[in-house]
Order: structure tokens, then C-alpha cells, then sequence
């Protein structure tokens, strides 16, 4: 089977996983409307947590290793994701099965989780922005002097582009055991262990509030099984993108060059907005404020989860007009100097 067949039979899985776990969900809250809004929050959460600063460099990282060996690492970002969802599980089960012991106190821990969190996310994505933003200066610079015919060597620009992602440094050396796809799954045990507190603590409330009120343990997990569901078709999705992404970039010098400064611009742009985002909604919750800059601010910040899509949105779209763009000013033509 080729590598791209083997891509879409994956995604045609993963889709019809979904669809399974949604009419197994729909069948068993048919008599609770509230209970089906509460699985679609869940659902939400794992698309939102898939797009996270975390998730992304990972596969990211993974996917550019392995096809530098001369691999195609197809489920590299289903495996992560298998891994992040084992921690997921049996947290909330945990959660659930103890749920009337901690019930009082979990409003506490959720609020604390929730500010701790967003304190992490936001300073995160605003550093990860500023070394970024160095990184992109740097590509530039040397786009523009391989353009002029100065001489392009592969070695350097993958000296450059390791300094880009912040897990990239932290994670080298764990990253650098992985030689197969199943082998992102111990690390995506280890990223769930430091489960991001603005959405699997949401989750876990879930699961939490579901116990107290009643549900069988095995309906409860349903809101995990969502949760994983939505989480892995985005992570399995953003693997193949990467996938044919690099396999475009990797071909030709210029295009390396051409692609790094896209990718990494667009995650400056987004790291700020969400990052930016999200110190403002602290701020904005912290002091009840209210008027027509601090609205929006809040209503974003209420749905995290649609901005995720746009953050999918805006790295796509910007993929294909940045493809365009470098077809119609015909960098493919430009003869480049490569020191071996």
C-alpha cells in the first residue's frame, strides 16, 4: 500500500471511529439534551486541545526527523495522540470513580487550574513567539542571500531551524529515540502527564459532575472517548499535512527556505493572537471588566475551541497562497549554489 493510501485509509478510520463514538453517545443520552451538549463540549475540548502549542511542535518536530532519515512517519501524530488519550482515561476515571469525595473541593482546583493554565499557555506562546520572530529574521536573511547566489548549505539551515521550537530543545534527546511511528507513543503518555489545565481539568470536571449525579462509570467515559476521538483525527490530520508539506519543502533548496519562512511566520502571528489572548482574558476575568475592547476579548476566550478551527484555518490557507505565490515568482528556477 502507498504511503498516501495508506494517509487517507487512516483518516477514513479515524472518521468513521468518530461517527461510532458519537451515535454510541447520542444513543445513550438520547433522553438527556444537556448530556449531549456536555458530550459536544468534550468533543470541542479535543479538537481544541489537538491544536495546542504542545501537540504541534511534537509532530512537528517527529515528522521533520523522520523524513530527514528517509522515512514517511504517517502515524506519528495517531500515536502521540494514543498516548496523550491513555493519561486522559485514566484520569478520568480516576476523577469519576472518586468524585463525591472531592466534589467540594473541585470547584477550587478548577478555578486554580484554569488561571495556573492560562498563566503557562499565555507566557508560553508569547516566548515561544519572540524566539520565533529571532528565527524568522534569520531565514529571511539567508533566503535572500541564497537568491542573490550566495551559496546554500543544508547543514546550516537545519542548525538554524532546531532553535526554532521551545519542546523541540527541551525534548531533543527523548525525540531523538523515536526511529518508528508507534514509538511517539510513550511520549504522548509523557506530555498527558502535564495534561493542560484549560481543557482536560474542563474534562475532568465533566467527568467529575457526570458521577455525582448518578451515571454509570462506563457512560461517563464517553465524554473521554470524545475528547480522544476529536483529538486524534486532528493530530492524525495535522501529521499528513506536515507530511506533504515537508515532502514539497524538502525538494529543492528555495523551497526549504521559502516554506520555513511561511510556517514560521504564520506561528509568530498565531502564538500572539492566542497568547495575547489569553493574557487579556486574565486580566479582563481578574478585574470584571467590560466595554467594547474587553467583550470580545472574553467571548473569545469563551470559545477557545472555534478559534482552534481558525487557527487551522489560517495555517492552511496560508500554505496554498504561500504555494502560489512561489510558483508565480518562479523561485523553482533559480539556480542554487549547494555546499556538500
Amino acid at each position: 500500500m502507498k504511503p498516501n493510501c495508506g494517509g487517507v485509509v487512516m483518516l477514513v478510520g479515524l472518521g468513521a471511529a468518530n461517527l461510532a463514538v458519537w451515535a454510541l453517545a447520542a444513543a445513550v443520552f438520547r433522553y438527556f439534551p444537556v448530556l449531549l451538549g456536555t458530550a459536544f463540549l468534550a468533543y470541542s475540548f479535543g479538537l481544541r486541545h489537538a491544536v495546542d502549542a504542545d501537540h504541534i511542535a511534537a509532530i512537528d518536530n517527529v515528522t521533520r526527523k523522520l523524513m530527514q532519515q528517509g522515512r514517511r512517519p504517517i502515524g506519528a501524530g495517531l500515536w502521540f495522540s494514543l498516548g496523550h488519550s491513555t493519561i486522559v482515561f485514566a484520569l478520568s476515571a480516576a476523577v469519576a470513580g472518586s468524585a463525591t469525595a472531592i466534589k467540594a473541593h473541585f470547584g477550587a482546583l478548577e478555578s486554580f487550574g484554569g488561571i495556573a493554565g492560562t498563566l503557562v499557555s499565555a507566557g508560553f506562546l508569547l516566548g515561544l513567539a519572540a524566539v520565533n520572530l529571532l528565527v524568522l529574521v534569520s531565514v529571511i536573511s539567508t533566503f535572500r542571500r541564497v537568491k542573490a547566489g550566495g551559496v546554500y548549505s543544508d547543514e546550516d539551515v537545519n542548525l538554524l531551524l532546531a532553535r526554532r521550537g521551545f519542546f523541540g530543545r527541551m525534548f531533543r534527546a527523548l525525540f531523538g529515540l523515536v526511529r518508528r511511528d508507534w514509538h511517539m507513543y510513550p511520549i504522548g503518555v509523557l506530555f498527558g502527564l502535564g495534561f493542560d489545565t484549560a481543557t482536560e481539568v474542563g474534562l475532568l470536571g465533566i467527568s467529575a459532575a457526570g458521577a455525582s449525579h448518578g451515571l454509570p462509570i462506563w457512560s461517563i467515559m464517553l465524554f473521554p472517548a470524545l475528547f480522544a476521538a476529536g483529538m486524534a483525527l486532528v493530530d492524525a490530520a495535522d501529521n499528513l499535512l506536515m507530511l506533504g508539506a515537508y515532502g514539497w519543502a524538502f525538494a529543492r533548496p528555495m523551497r526549504k527556505l521559502y516554506y520555513n519562512i511561511t510556517i514560521t511566520s504564520v506561528s509568530v502571528l498565531v502564538a500572539l493572537i492566542v497568547g495575547g489572548l489569553e493574557a487579556l482574558g486574565l486580566v479582563q476575568g481578574a478585574y470584571n471588566l467590560s466595554g467594547a475592547f474587553w467583550d470580545p476579548v472574553a467571548a473569545l476566550n469563551n470559545n477557545f475551541g472555534t478559534l482552534g478551527y481558525v487557527i487551522i484555518g489560517i495555517f492552511a490557507s496560508s500554505w496554498l497562497v504561500s504555494v502560489a505565490i512561489y510558483k508565480a515568482r518562479g523561485y523553482d528556477r533559480i539556480e542554487v549554489t549547494v555546499r556538500d
